[in-house]
This record gives C-alpha cells, structure tokens and sequence, in this order.
C-alpha cells in the first residue's frame, strides 16, 4: 500500500493517516511496524533495489559482450515495465537515508564492472579503466530508462535495441589512450 501511494503521490505528500487508511489498519500499525512513514519508505526503497540489483544480477548470463548488454538492457526495462510503481519510487530523490537512484547506479555498476574487466582484459584494454567504463554504462542506460518511463514510445525492445547499438558498436571503435581533439 505504501509503495503504491509513494509512487502515485511521492514521499512528501502521502501521510502515515493514508496509509494506514488504505492498508485498512490504524495509525499506530504503522508505526510499531516501521516507527513512522520514513520507515516504511526505507523499507520499500531497500526492497525495490534488492529486487532490481538481482534481476540485473540473475540475467547477465552470456558470455559475448553485445549479448551481456542485451540482457542487462532488457532486464531493466523489463523491471521498469513490470514494475512501474517501485522504479518510480527508485528514480525519485529520496528526503530520508534510505539511498537513491545514483547509489543505485553506483551499486549496479560495482556488479557488472567484473564483466567490463573481462571484456578489456580479453582485447588488451587497462582493466583499471572497468571501473569508470561501468559507471558510465550503467549511467546511461539506467538515464534512458528513466526517460522511457514516462514516454513508454518506442517499446522496450527497440529502446534496449537502440542502446545496445550507440553501446555495442561505439565500443567495438574504442581508443586505448583516448584523447580531446582540442577543438
């Protein structure tokens, strides 16, 4: 109940009055429970990452780069579409400790970065450079999904099709010691 009100109306404007009247239980349920709305909106937050890091986590099964950004793109997106309340909740800054979109980010990054050090080893790239390379992937594709959340046009495949693209194939021209033309 929480979750849905926090994503319709965001965290300012939903009271602990609402949520207990929508969850039909009193006041006082909710706040033995959570100690108040700030802990029932951790709560969710914390659940909706956990939910969104591991079905990231769960479809990175191929091996081939483009098949690995694929299934990142697509589980995402799957995730924004089956899920549309907890990803709204996730994109929204948080008013309470509870971590927000960019931790979020950071903390996709930190799991696909492995696969990037794999991936750089394997073509002569400085692994030290996954790091920075995952933060800068995850980043877009996770700002892409953020826009689409509203627009919805085009469908997800094509959206996932289109960042695997620009990612893909701008990778496949990668500069070992890229430099600023200075222009």
């Amino acid at each position: 109940v929480g979750k849905a009100l926090f994503a319709s109306r965001g965290y300012e404007a939903v009271t602990v009055e609402e949520i207990a009247a929508a969850a039909e239980v009193s006041k006082p349920v909710v706040y033995e429970h959570f100690g108040g709305k700030e802990g029932l909106y951790a709560v969710v937050v914390d659940r909706e990452m956990q939910a969104l890091l591991q079905r990231i986590t769960d479809a990175l099964t191929g091996d081939h780069p483009r098949l690995l950004l694929e299934q990142a793109g697509m589980a995402l997106f799957d995730y924004i579409e089956g899920d549309t309340d907890g990803f709204r909740i996730l994109v929204r800054d948080s008013p309470v400790p509870t971590g927000n979109f960019a931790s979020l980010i950071v903390e996709i990054a930190g799991r696909v970065e492995y696969l990037m050090a794999k991936q750089f080893k394997a073509r002569g790239f400085n692994t030290r450079l996954a790091p920075m390379y995952s933060q800068m992937l995850v980043g877009m594709v996770a700002l892409t999904g953020q826009w689409w959340l509203d627009v919805r046009k085009p469908d997800k495949d094509e959206v996932v099709a289109h960042l695997v693209n620009l990612t893909y194939n701008g990778f496949s021209h990668l500069e070992h010691k890229p430099k600023l033309s200075g222009g």
